[in-house]
């Protein structure tokens, strides 16, 4: 029984600092410039204004592909109200994969290759595909998504951001 209660104590701790870790001020997004695949860039800075997803993505992620007609509908939907969606191709992608994956598939939002791995750095050293930050409108980082996540959540959280 003491080891029990010994246990659930040490795991509210937890808890607590990982709750204590993440509350308060949110994390302002890095300043990072995207290099579209059409060869325009974009920064951090000039999305100011709208709620942005920054998703990290490799044509070789099964997840990553499941997600991406999701992806196509939340853009297409949600962009008139103010979202945009850079997708990010991880370093070790290949560049012609990726252009040809975009082409194919007609991807409406900016698709991004982080050829120097210098954005995930820049984002807590993204290795994990897929991983997403969702931004608000003043730049800061309000949720970050790793693997799979609630759909249903997801929307709610990005039309309470454009509401805001």
């Amino acid at each position: 029984m003491k080891k029990i209660l010994i246990g659930a104590v040490v795991a509210l701790a937890l808890a607590g600092v990982g709750v204590w870790q993440f509350a308060g001020a949110a994390k302002t997004a890095p300043d990072v410039t995207f290099t579209s695949l059409t060869g325009q860039t974009i920064t951090t800075q000039d999305l100011r204004g709208k709620v942005v997803l920054v998703k990290f993505w490799a044509t070789s992620c099964t997840t990553c592909i499941a997600q991406m007609p999701d992806a196509i509908d939340n853009y297409n939907t949600l962009a008139p109200q103010g979202f945009e969606t850079i997708a990010v191709a991880m370093q070790y992608d290949r560049a012609d994969y990726v252009l040809n994956y975009a082409e194919t598939r007609k991807l409406p939002f900016t698709v991004a290759i982080d050829s120097k791995g210098t954005i995930a750095q820049a984002f807590g050293n993204v290795q994990l595909t897929p991983t997403a930050f969702l931004i608000d409108k003043e730049g800061n980082i309000i949720k970050r998504y790793v693997g799979n996540y609630d759909k249903v959540a997801f929307l709610r959280t990005v039309n309470q951001a454009l509401a805001s």
